[in-house]
This record gives C-alpha cells, sequence and structure tokens, in this order.
C-alpha cells in the first residue's frame, strides 16, 4: 500500500467557512475585506497540490539520503529539496500571509495555517527551511531598523532568503539566561558575533544564496540572565558579497527529521547588526518564537492526519478473521479517535490562527487586544497538546499496520520518528505548560483565561433547537468550564503559600486545558454540521465529534483532578 497524502480540504474549508465563521472576522479586517470563501478556497486547492504533488514524494528518499556536509563546511540538501523549493517560491506561497508594501499577498494566517498543516504531513524535514520564514519577517518588520528592513524584509517575505533562529548553545537550553555567545560594537555600528550555537535548524543548506541568522548574544554591558540578551541578525553573506565569519562545525545525526540540516554553528566574529534595542532581544526574538510555536503545532496536526488516513486505508484494505480489520471494535476505537482527536485539535489550531489574524487586522482597537491575548492563550496549548498528540498519535496509528508498521516502505514508521523532536524545540512541552499556566492564566489577571471562558460558555448556550445530542455537548461543554473555574482558583490559592504549586500542576492544567478547547470545538462542529443540509460528510463528522465527547472528553476528569493535588509536595526522586 502506498503511503500518500490527500489533503482534508473539506474538513478544513468546513472549519474555516462553518465553525469559526472566519469569512465573517474578515469583513471586519480591512485587511481581509476582499478575502471571501471562493477565493480562500482555491488558495487551499493549490496548497494541496503542491503538497501531495510536488512535496510529498521528496519525504521518504529525502528521509534515507539526509544531509551531508562538503569538505567546504557547505550543507547540500536531499535530492528533489531544492526544486520543490523553487517551486515554492514561485508559487508565491512564503509571502502568502505577508504585508503586500514587502511583497506578500497579504491574505489571512488562517490560510497559512491550513498549508503548513499539509506540508508538515507531506514532508516535515523540508518544511523546516521555509517554516521559520514568517516569524522572521515579523521580528524584522516590528524591530528591525529601516536600513535592515529594506536589505532583508522583502527577500525574506518571498522566500528568495531564508532565515534561522539561534538560540540553543551547549548547557543552555530552556535556560536562555545561561546564553554566553557575545557581541561587540564596532564603530561603523555593527557588531561582532562570537560564540557557538547548536540545534540550528537550517543554519546552512542549498536551497538559498543566503540564509539570515537571528542570534541571541550578550553586549559587554549585558547583566547575566535573560535581560541582558540582544537580538542580532547576522546573515550568511555580507551585503558586499562576501562570507560571513561563521561556520557549520557539524550536522546532527537524527532520529527523524533526517532531510532538515541540524547544525553546530560557531561564531567567529561575525559581522551583524542588532534587532530591536540593546539587552531587550528575547522581546523581540519572542514574535519568532511564537509564530514557530504556532507552526510547530501545525506539524503534529500534519502528522496526525497523515497517520490516521493511511492507517484507516490500510484498515479497509487488510483483511484477518475473514474481514477488512476496520470493522473490528479494538480497531474501530483506535481510528475513531484518531479522528476525533485529529478533526478537534484542527478547530484549536485554526483558532488560533485566526486569533492572531485579528490581533493585526481588526478594525476595532479593543477587539484586537483581546485576541492577542487569547492567542497568546492558545498558543502553548496548540504546541503543547498537537506535538504530543502528533507523536502518540502517530504511534497508536501506527498499531493498525501490526508488524508492517515497522517497516521502511510501509511510510508509518517515519512519521513517528518525524513527529517526535515537535515535542521538544521551540520550547519542550513542560515549558509550554508552565508558560500558560504562569505567564497567560496567573500572571495577566485571568482577562485572556475570562475571554476564552466567554467564547465556551457562548457556544455551550446555543439553542439546541430540541436536539439531544446538540444539548449533550452544550452539558459537557458546562462541566468543563465548571472545572476550569474550579481548577483555577484552586491553584491560585496554592500559588499563595507556595510557588511551586503552579510548577506541580502546569503538565495537568495544560491537558486539561486543552480537553475544554476539544470541549468547544466538540460542540462548535457539531452545531455547524447540523446546520448544513444532510451529507455523508456531515454525518461522518457529527460521528466522530460524538466519539469524542463520549470517549475522549472523560480523560479530562483526570487532569482537572491532577492539577487540583498541586498544593502537595512532590518527594524527589531517588535510585532503588
Amino acid at each position: 500500500m502506498a503511503y500518500t497524502y490527500a489533503a482534508p480540504l473539506e474538513d478544513m474549508r468546513f472549519v474555516i467557512e462553518q465553525v469559526l465563521e472566519a469569512p465573517r472576522s474578515w469583513q471586519a479586517c480591512p485587511s481581509f475585506s476582499e478575502v471571501d470563501p471562493d477565493t480562500a478556497g482555491a488558495v487551499l486547492e493549490e496548497a494541496a497540490r503542491f503538497a501531495s504533488e510536488v512535496l510529498q514524494p521528496t519525504n521518504a528518499p529525502g528521509d534515507l539520503e539526509g544531509c551531508t556536509l562538503d569538505a567546504l563546511g557547505n550543507v547540500r540538501t536531499p535530492s528533489g529539496y531544492r526544486a520543490a523549493y523553487r517551486a515554492f517560491v514561485d508559487g508565491g506561497w512564503p509571502a502568502l500571509p505577508c504585508d503586500p508594501a514587502w511583497g506578500g499577498q497579504g491574505l489571512p494566517l488562517v490560510l497559512d495555517a491550513a498549508m503548513r498543516e499539509m506540508l508538515s504531513a507531506c514532508n516535515h524535514a523540508w518544511n523546516m527551511y521555509p517554516d521559520l520564514l514568517h516569524g522572521a519577517y515579523e521580528t524584522i518588520k516590528a524591530h528591525g531598523s529601516d536600513e535592515l528592513k529594506s536589505r532583508y524584509l522583502a527577500k525574506v517575505a518571498s522566500g528568495e532568503w531564508l532565515a534561522a533562529m539561534a538560540l540553543t548553545e551547549p548547557g543552555a537550553g530552556s535556560d536562555l539566561g545561561a546564553l554566553r555567545t557575545k557581541a561587540e560594537p564596532q564603530a561603523d555600528g555593527s557588531v561582532a558575533v562570537s560564540g557557538q550555537k547548536i540545534f540550528i535548524s537550517g543554519a546552512d543548506h542549498d536551497l538559498t544564496d543566503n540564509v539570515v541568522h537571528l542570534v541571541l548574544a550578550r553586549l559587554p554591558d549585558a547583566v547575566p540572565g535573560t535581560k541582558g540578551l540582544s537580538l542580532v541578525l547576522v546573515p550568511k553573506v555580507l551585503p558586499d558579497g562576501t562570507r560571513n565569519a561563521w561556520v557549520v562545525e557539524g550536522l546532527e545525526k537524527k532520529m527523524g527529521i533526517k532531510g532538515s540540516a541540524t547544525c553546530a554553528v560557531r561564531y567567529e566574529g561575525a559581522t551583524g547588526w542588532l534587532v530591536g534595542e540593546p539587552h531587550r532581544g528575547l522581546a523581540a526574538m519572542f514574535l519568532m518564537m511564537n509564530s514557530a510555536r504556532l507552526h510547530v503545532g501545525l506539524q503534529g496536526l500534519g502528522h496526525q492526519e497523515m497517520a490516521t488516513q493511511n492507517a484507516l486505508r490500510y484498515a479497509v484494505e487488510r483483511e484477518q478473521f475473514r474481514t477488512p480489520i476496520a470493522q473490528l471494535p479494538a480497531m474501530r476505537h483506535l481510528l475513531l479517535r484518531a479522528q476525533a482527536l485529529t478533526e478537534g485539535q484542527r478547530v484549536i489550531a485554526y483558532r488560533a490562527a485566526l486569533a492572531i489574524d485579528e490581533a493585526h487586522h481588526h478594525a476595532d482597537a479593543d477587539r484586537r487586544a483581546l485576541a492577542g491575548s487569547l492567542a497568546a492563550l492558545l498558543t502553548p496549548v496548540v504546541k503543547a497538546f498537537c506535538t504530543h498528540h502528533g507523536f502518540h498519535g502517530a504511534a497508536a496509528a501506527q498499531q493498525v499496520f501490526g508488524g508492517y508498521g515497522y517497516v521502511h516502505d510501509y511510510g508509518i514508521e517515519q512519521t513517528v520518528r518525524d513527529a517526535r523532536i515537535a515535542m521538544v524545540y521551540e520550547g519542550t512541552n513542560e515549558i509550554q505548560a508552565i508558560d500558560l499556566l504562569q505567564r497567560k492564566v496567573l500572571a495577566d489577571g485571568g482577562r485572556a483565561f475570562a475571554a476564552l471562558l466567554e467564547e465556551c460558555e457562548a457556544e455551550a448556550a446555543r439553542p439546541a433547537d430540541g436536539d439531544p445530542a446538540l444539548a449533550d455537548f452544550s452539558t459537557a461543554l458546562r462541566e468543563q468550564i465548571a472545572a476550569a473555574r474550579h481548577t483555577t482558583a484552586a491553584v491560585a490559592a496554592a500559588a499563595q503559600a507556595d510557588a511551586e504549586a503552579p510548577l506541580r500542576a502546569a503538565d495537568d492544567y495544560l491537558f486539561a486545558m486543552a480537553h475544554l478547547l476539544l470541549a468547544w470545538a466538540y460542540a462548535a462542529s457539531a452545531r455547524a454540521a447540523k446546520a448544513l443540509p444532510a451529507s455523508p460528510f456531515t454525518e461522518a463528522k457529527l460521528q466522530r465529534m460524538e466519539y469524542g465527547l463520549r470517549h475522549v472528553l472523560p480523560q479530562a476528569t483526570v487532569h482537572w483532578q491532577r492539577a487540583c493535588t498541586c498544593a502537595r509536595p512532590l518527594p524527589a526522586p531517588r535510585a532503588s
């Protein structure tokens, strides 16, 4: 059986147009007022063609070939990657959500999110190269000097030049305050960057002539910790055409995404320019990091979709005990759970992208501010929950294939390997959980949390019109809202007496919040499906949402209960 991909266009359009009612939001955003469902649908169809016809055929061969570092220190990507990237740029895809003033197409980010899901499903390793472009574009646009913007922004927006994010150092991963890379001011206004960075995705490659590094470093007068970090733009090729003073010391040999060049880089007095204010580099970098975190969540979603649809095709074709295994109860559970989780998470991820669209483009200033807070709240949930199930969901789908799932030719084993890294990079999922609870819920006075609950309550209050199934969805959503209020209050109270209490609750709290969002997604999807004329799509949608209601949401109780026990100290682990 071929391991292939068919973009779930009908479901993507259903989520965007019917569940989230994005076209109504676009009408309130002057930048998007001329975008209609037909235009959006045409964009998604063409993205699906590129993903399945151009990109997906490079996936398995690229995994086997991997990247290489030649004798001159240049990185070479797998065969077919360069041609696919040229087609991507020629199609204008990197510029999809960028400002037309800088050569962008000015389309909603939610359409870009759907495209990113497709690209990650078809070739996660290849997608690592352009996946950082939008975050780099936003960072330079918001914080770069006029000179930097004029020199780099249009080329980054178009994809003519790619970008890399250089944060991690040996001994300084999640703890960015331990970074030691130095930036020495020069007489001409530039800085000379010296130090070593590791785990830098796409630091060098042969897809573009130049690669723009955004590097966190310390000026001589920097204070210790994260408050002393500055952000520096360090290109591979300088404006005069000469090669900058940094070298790739090595390529990591990895479990997955082998076609993505994961580099160790040494900066040897490399020329760069500050982006934003001195010592405020982390604040500037957060624009890039938050964009990357949404994209990483979409990687997890893409892996779930790829694994689920191939597992379903295999289960329909594979016979055991004189029947297709798709008919066996154990397999029905596994496949329905995969579909319910994937489709629910698609609603959540696209809702986060829509919130970012509104935060940047809505005509009403108050709505922009509220949408920004909601986007900040949703981003760590999307990153952590979607990547968790991107790996664990793909591993569950692998079970459908039996022993064949362990064999490279069947494709699913690569999806499992590739999906694993997304739980680690761009801030581990544990870091996302802490960020959600401490910074996005407790620290902001509950504003974003209240906005989220208000949106959920509005969905729960929609009339069921005598339909018992819709009433069940509303009831389940109200139960999750009540549990969220109770648990958040309990954690906040525990934090008053013990600052470590939220850290003990964080993981369970994030998963519980994700289940609250699933309850909202299931209710909203069921309501939207009921509003459409009956069809095989709406019938299947309602069945999967009801499965999620009955078999996925009960897990929320475990997470809410465990989060509430955060007042109890944890013992230190020790060897037996």
